[in-house]
């Protein structure tokens, strides 16, 4: 009431609102919190190995990430539209269909083996479990063509993919061209998957020298040293080899590396499988018939199976099979194995769909 005594002048009134209005919008301009633009680099960890893969091919950039990233999630690569990348490869899962032995696919239809993490894969010369692809740009083929995943013909995701009115902006500022080609479409998957990088879990600190371990991690990491670390080697903890680790086949034996090489000396061979992120990805081994740590550490001591390819390792000098690990070691080996687990790799917003 007394704000309309003293301006009882219709003018000066609008005067005053139009002031205060002016005065109002810039203000809220002048405070309003602005975030730095998103910038996408790929910086590879200190403690890490040399990188594999070519750079050089395909710079990662941050609108090639982005334009990665929808793919990966893009229902459109399957052939009714219900199955993405990230169908299986669950980010807060270190990319793996966690609690599944192994992967389901398009018509709820079961795969052969375990889905893989999605973790570190610039640092790979082969990849799944087989090895069957050399180069990372190819490995999304894989699973769009394959009748129990995606089910779909790779010529069809990319008229679905030009037919939306999204992608070929996408695809110009990622790649300088509206155009959607396999090339492109390829390369952008892969930029996503390089960025895809776990490297801060609580032992990654330790090996920089920014935290510490308790005892029993530490002693933890002697026991991996001892009867680990020949195979989960380095800082990927996994040497890339193909090693048969004495699983007993089951029925209609999956064969492994043999199916891509046809050598005898590869029967039963599959990937050595990192030991990163082991609380996300269970269930364990290429079919997922481990859900435990606690069974792993059971298939070691008492279930390895005497066959011409088991890996030498498994073999003592008294040929008696498997690693011994008293209660004590498990209790140990299993707290260094935590520290492994990086909280931050399947919590960062940038991965989630």
């Amino acid at each position: 009431m007394k704000y309309f005594l003293l301006t009882k002048n219709t003018n000066f009134q609008s005067l005053i609102v139009l002031l205060f209005l002016s005065f109002l919008f810039i203000s809220c301009n002048s405070h309003e919190p602005t975030e730095p633009p998103l910038e996408i680099r790929f910086e590879p960890p200190a403690h890490f190995p040399e990188v594999a893969y070519d750079l050089n091919t395909n710079p990662i950039t941050t609108e090639g990430f982005l334009l990665g990233k929808a793919l990966f999630f893009e229902g459109d690569l399957s052939r009714d539209g219900t199955i993405s990348c990230g169908s299986c490869h669950i980010p807060t899962s270190a990319f793996t269909h966690h609690g599944h032995d192994v992967s389901h696919g398009i018509d709820d239809r079961l795969g052969r083996r375990n889905a893989t993490p999605i973790m570190n894969l610039a640092w790979h010369r082969s990849f799944f479990w087989d090895g069957g692809v050399h180069h990372l740009d190819l490995t999304s083929l894989v699973p769009i063509e394959d009748e129990r995943e995606m089910d779909e013909d790779f010529a069809r995701v990319l008229e679905k993919l030009a037919q939306n009115n999204d992608y070929p902006r996408r695809f110009e500022r990622a790649f300088g061209s509206p155009e959607i080609n396999t090339v492109s479409v390829l390369k952008a998957l892969s930029q996503f998957m390089i960025i895809a990088v776990s490297a801060n879990s609580p032992y990654d600190k330790y090996a920089r020298g920014e935290a510490l371990l308790s005892d029993l991690e530490l002693q933890g990491l002697k026991i991996y040293e001892e009867k680990c670390a020949s195979c989960h080697s380095g800082t990927l903890f996994t040497d890339l080899s193909f090693r048969n680790n004495g699983l007993f086949p089951k029925p209609r034996p999956d064969k492994g590396r043999y199916e891509i090489t046809l050598n005898p000396d590869d029967e039963f061979k599959f990937k050595v499988p990192s030991l990163r992120n082991l609380r996300f990805t269970a269930p364990y081994m290429h079919d997922g018939r481990f859900r435990t740590l606690d069974e792993v550490y059971d298939h070691y001591e008492s279930q390895v199976q005497d066959m011409p390819t088991l890996d030498p390792l498994l073999r003592s000098e008294n040929n008696k099979l498997g690693i011994r690990l008293s209660s004590k070691e498990r209790t140990a080996l299993t707290a260094f194995l935590e520290t492994l687990n990086d909280a931050d790799f399947v919590t960062n917003p940038l991965f989630q769909e």
